[in-house]
């Protein structure tokens, strides 16, 4: 299995630290909002790779953390008249909500920032005792000069990242690029008792420390959206680092945005939907099949007809899955015949590909594919005539390749009938209409499905090949 790490840029060799088990951390959601698409997709990539790595026989621990302290938390819960607590307990139930909707599954644990604060302390004291960061007027920064490996996962050194970036100017300071491990109390702000005064930690030290205290001082996968890399994650690596003089994880893994409408999402565009939003709309199979439909490295691209396009070819697969389970009904054959003996090595073949595709990389786009191509064998060649040892062998096949990417696991009994007869009518709107290229691509599709249509003094009946 190959990686692409962030911090090499390139693709490596996925060896675990400890054999068969990865440590796994993803950052979480800031819960002050519900989250959006954008963190939904890199919710679902990182549960879509979770669930690989396990179907391959890794024993992951996942971990994803809530950060349910910082500056937005507080304004918002000023402006619902809440404490934060109360606003960090709100939309963690909100997150729980949509993020089990869309079949993402529960981390091994989800830490709570305020829960390590303690945890954080201790941190920050022992980077002051090893002279990487200093206290100002009840404030901590991390001092990024006295760590020499600055800017090695974004590439770039420390006196370029810091012409480039945008930094508060605080005269205080050493250096303007050194951040806050530990914020002083502002007033009507939460605030925890510490050797420097009543304060609550920075934002990048919660992330360090949670790791740390749950897997320990190096971890296997360390992951987030790209816009994580620079600065959050830079600055985990240097304040893990200085602390424990080892590196803070193997591999570094970074997925990319999602652009709506070819335009960045943002609420001055007006463009910003959240997951709810679209899940009100959409089933989480149609969701999590776009989000899984471009490599996980690449950005995409999210509009409604990028959506409807994916229904149409969610709907493709499911009506095959109701195919099958409907001809496991009809077939008179219990036992495997000779001749499916051979077909079954054909499809034991794509299952050989899928897992070819997501080892190299978690390669989703190409996996999806490989399932495509399996469904359009099937459907021509499983019929009524077909055992049902074979029929059962298709959909637990199907199944079990739809499984890591979160997808296809629920029945499709009864559904087909309605749909073929919903697709008969709407061709009959459009011979109607005389737009006889609907027509004919319907009536291609639904043989696509093993089903033909027959003209009859009765009207439109259909049946299955």
């Amino acid at each position: 299995m190959k990686v692409f790490n962030t911090m090499t840029r390139q693709k490596e060799e996925f060896i675990p630290l400890e054999e068969k088990k990865v440590k796994m951390y993803v950052c979480g959601p800031t819960v002050y909002n519900f989250f959006h698409i954008g963190n939904a997709r890199t919710f679902v990539v990182f549960d879509t790779i979770r669930r690989y790595l396990e179907y391959r026989g890794y024993e992951v621990k996942f971990i994803q953390n809530f950060t349910d302290i910082d500056d937005k938390m507080i304004k918002r819960a000023k402006e619902d008249n809440i404490t934060v607590k109360e606003l960090g307990d709100k939309f963690i139930e909100e997150y729980y909500k949509d993020a089990d909707a869309l079949n993402i599954e529960r981390a091994s644990v989800n830490p709570r920032a305020t829960e390590y604060i303690d945890g954080i302390i201790d941190f920050v004291k022992e980077l002051i005792d090893r002279g990487y960061a200093y206290e100002v007027d009840g404030d901590v920064y991390f001092h990024t000069k006295r760590f020499k490996d600055y800017g090695k996962l974004s590439g770039q050194n420390l006196e370029d990242l810091q012409a480039g970036a945008r930094i508060n100017i605080d005269e205080r300071k050493k250096d303007p690029m050194d951040f806050a491990v530990w914020k002083s109390q502002k007033p009507e702000e939460p605030a925890w008792e510490s050797p420097w005064g009543m304060g609550r930690p920075g934002w990048h030290i919660e992330c360090s420390c949670m790791a740390y205290k749950l897997l320990g001082e190096t971890i296997d996968i360390h992951a987030g959206g790209s816009d994580l890399a620079f600065p959050h994650h830079e600055n985990e690596i240097a304040q893990s680092e200085a602390r424990t003089g080892k590196p803070f994880a193997k591999y570094w893994m970074h997925s990319a945005f999602v652009n709506v409408n070819n335009e960045k999402m943002s609420k001055s565009l007006n463009n910003f939907f959240t997951a709810r939003e679209i899940l009100e709309k959409y089933d989480p199979d149609v969701i999590r099949l776009f989000m899984i439909s471009g490599h996980y490295r690449t950005q995409i691209n999210f509009s409604m007809e990028s959506l409807e396009s994916t229904k149409a070819a969610m709907d493709r697969l499911c009506n095959s899955i109701s195919n099958l389970e409907n001809l496991m009904e009809e077939t008179k054959q219990e036992r495997l015949m000779d001749e499916e003996n051979v077909y079954l090595k054909t499809l034991d073949e794509y299952k050989d590909k899928y897992i070819e595709r997501m080892d190299d990389d978690f390669n989703t786009a190409d996996a999806v594919s490989v399932i495509f191509d399996l469904i359009r064998d099937i459907n021509t060649n499983v019929k009524v005539s077909s055992s049902k040892e074979l029929i059962k062998y298709c959909l637990n096949l199907i199944k079990e390749l739809g499984k890591p990417l979160g997808i296809l696991q629920k029945s499709q009994k009864g559904t087909l009938e309605q749909q073929v007869e919903d697709l008969i009518e709407k061709r009959q709107q459009a011979r109607k209409d005389k737009d006889w290229a609907l027509a004919d691509k319907i009536r291609d599709d639904l043989k696509a499905q093993g089903i033909i249509l027959e003209d009859t003094p009765q009207g439109i009946r259909w049946k299955r090949i």
